[in-house]
């Protein structure tokens, strides 16, 4: 079974960056989109980013602007850097994968503290 490993999550400042990673467990084959959702307390699983194997990339209106995301060197790795960090940031973000099958990762919690 394939699994999503994430890192890069923790407390931040207002203001501060944030990068996240997302590595699979397999290179067995390349999933045709990566990306991050995220999800607040209380709240629903919302978009952050995602990117296409051909490059292509999508962000959430909360985001857009101040976020980067981007495919690392290794097959199935995927980053994202988010600048200018607000407190309404501070959510679960899970790292998604999208191929034959979709995959989730565990969730990296992000707290952006005022």
């Amino acid at each position: 079974q394939v699994e999503l490993v994430e890192s890069g999550g923790g407390l931040v400042q207002a203001g501060g960056s944030l990068r996240l990673s997302c590595a699979a467990s397999t290179r067995d084959f390349i999933f045709s989109e990566m990306g991050w959702y995220r999800q607040g307390p209380g709240g629903l699983r919302d978009l952050v980013a995602t990117i296409t194997s051909g490059g292509s990339r999508n962000y959430g209106d909360s985001v857009r602007g101040r976020s980067t995301i981007s495919r690392g060197s290794a097959k199935n790795m995927v980053h994202l850097q988010i600048d200018s960090l607000k407190p309404e940031d501070t959510a679960v973000y899970y790292c998604y994968a999208h191929g034959t099958y979709d995959v989730w990762g565990r969730g990296t919690q992000v707290t952006v503290s005022p």
